[in-house]
């Protein structure tokens, strides 16, 4: 069964306290609003994250933005998977647009990553996206699935079954555009329908798939309705608790 998730991505934001307060929030409400089997996730920067582990992690998990393709040695500024998974954390965001683009990370780096997360017992959430000139070009399916043949499809079955997609339009990311939820809908199944010719339609059915392009309290009710989206990868919003939580009620719109 897929399960239900809407994970935060604070990104580059919040000093020390700031970030605490905002958690400390979020986790207040979410613990009254969340049903059944949903899922919240709010990924912090690296100063947080032991903190927030501390403060919600049954109510709200916790996740890194980021980590290293090695497990330890001469890499200034650059934090471990056993790192994170050792303050607590369970979720690890792996190829987000902003580090594809401002960091060059390359699809056979973001497939290092995503199994040195997974040696270490966290989730990767592995993000997938087009530009808008690859989607005015429309060559976004094809985009799509290299992305997904280069940086996870190498996966055994049982380790590919342990992880979470996240397509993420570039162009509507922090851009205040947003796909259509027919859309979002379509990349979706196509994405679902490219896990089932790799492994089996039982596993594409089991994985969940998050939509992340300027998802809001305003359409993710919209969003969450459609067969194929599991949930979001919320940005801006997630700066804003009552916004952020609004979101994890929308599955019960």
């Amino acid at each position: 069964m897929r399960k239900k998730i809407v994970a935060g991505n604070w990104k580059m934001n919040l000093d020390y306290a700031s970030g605490i307060s905002l958690f400390s929030e979020i986790v207040n409400m979410v613990r009254d609003e969340k049903k059944g089997d949903q899922i919240a996730i709010i990924c912090s920067p690296y100063i947080h994250l032991n903190s927030l582990a501390k403060l919600g992690g049954e109510v709200v998990k916790i996740g890194a933005q980021n980590c290293h393709q090695n497990d330890s040695g001469a890499f200034t500024g650059e934090i471990s998977a056993g790192m994170i998974k050792s303050v607590g954390c369970e979720y690890v965001i792996i190829g987000h647009s902003e580090r594809r683009q401002y960091f060059a990370e390359s699809n056979e780096l973001l497939a290092e990553k995503t199994i040195k997360v997974l040696e270490n017992e966290l989730t990767p959430i592995f993000c997938i996206g087009e530009t808008l000139e690859e989607r005015n070009g429309n060559i976004y399916f094809e985009v799509l699935k290299a992305q997904l043949e280069q940086g996870v499809f190498g996966l055994s079955t049982a380790d590919f079954s342990k992880i979470v997609i996240a397509y993420e339009p570039v162009w509507a990311i922090g851009t205040g555009l947003t796909a259509s939820s027919e859309q979002a809908q379509e990349v979706h199944a196509f994405i679902r329908n490219e896990i089932a010719n790799k492994y089996t339609a039982e596993v594409a059915e089991n994985t969940t798939i998050l939509y992340g392009g300027s998802c809001n309290p305003k359409n993710a009710a919209e969003l969450f309705a459609q067969k194929d989206i599991d949930g979001g990868l919320i940005g801006g919003a997630s700066l804003k608790s009552r916004d952020f939580v609004d979101i994890v009620k929308a599955f019960n719109s």
